[in-house]
């Protein structure tokens, strides 16, 4: 058992979203099954790991550990998550359901990845501070995941038809879900929000798997962002591959 366990291969989702929505839980849910009984807020970032079967009950059936990288959402550390974000396989991007700015927020948490992540490891200053789709089209295809959490608060605004989806995750092509992570009934096996995450992950491994080169900058898109936000080194970029070749 050990043997195989040090075989087996992971992928790396980052799990992003404004402070309070309720990462931390959502996270020990996916990995645990349970609910968080002792909450707190987040320093820096948390990091658990689950085994998920890929493609399950297929022939291509391979156990894959999933880190799950909780970062924290305080603006006060804005400066320093950056170095959390390079290399990411995929993005669960999680707003609190009972407020509508979370919501809204995930835009510049991904434009914020993207960016960061797609610049290396270094911190640079974005170059812009909102996610739009016809910018970053095809942005490195990185798989997206949406989750608004606190869903047992917002019951009665559901039946009225006042809940509405996120617009980000149909841009992105996004699997969107709702949950209550007190409850682990929101993630039960064979619920439609499990086979949705279970979908996700596929996707995730299955972008890690046709990554053809293993550096970190080719495997996040490194040269669609440089070329879409910097001329400058979009040019740079460019002549250093033609001297390479």
């Amino acid at each position: 058992m050990a043997n195989h366990a040090n075989a087996m291969s992971k992928v790396k989702i980052l799990v992003v979203g404004d402070s309070g929505v309720g990462k931390s839980s959502l996270v020990h849910l996916m990995c645990h099954g349970e609910a968080l009984s002792n909450s707190s807020w987040t320093i820096g970032c948390s990091i658990e790991v689950r085994v998920h079967e890929y493609r399950e009950g297929t022939p291509s059936q391979k156990p894959y550990f999933i880190e799950l990288w909780d970062v924290g959402g305080s603006n006060s550390h804005k400066n320093a998550r950056h170095v959390f974000y390079n290399p990411v396989h995929g993005i669960i991007l999680v707003h609190d359901l009972t407020n509508r700015k979370s919501q809204l927020n995930l835009r510049r948490w991904l434009a914020e990845v993207l960016l960061r992540e797609g610049s290396g490891s270094k911190a640079r200053t974005p170059l812009v501070e909102d996610f739009d789709a016809e910018q970053f089209g095809g942005f490195s295809q990185l798989p997206v995941f949406v989750v608004g959490t606190k869903q047992d608060q917002i019951s009665e605004y559901r039946t009225s038809g006042r809940v509405r989806s996120c617009s980000l995750a149909d841009e992105c092509s996004a699997d969107e879900i709702y949950v209550n992570s007190h409850d682990q009934r929101s993630l039960a096996p064979g619920s439609s929000n499990a086979v949705k995450l279970s979908r996700f992950f596929d996707k995730v491994i299955e972008r890690q798997q046709t990554t053809t080169t293993t550096t970190a900058r080719t495997d996040t898109g490194y040269s669609y962002l440089e070329r879409e936000n910097s001329m400058y080194r979009r040019n740079k970029s460019t002549s250093a591959f033609i001297s390479m070749g």
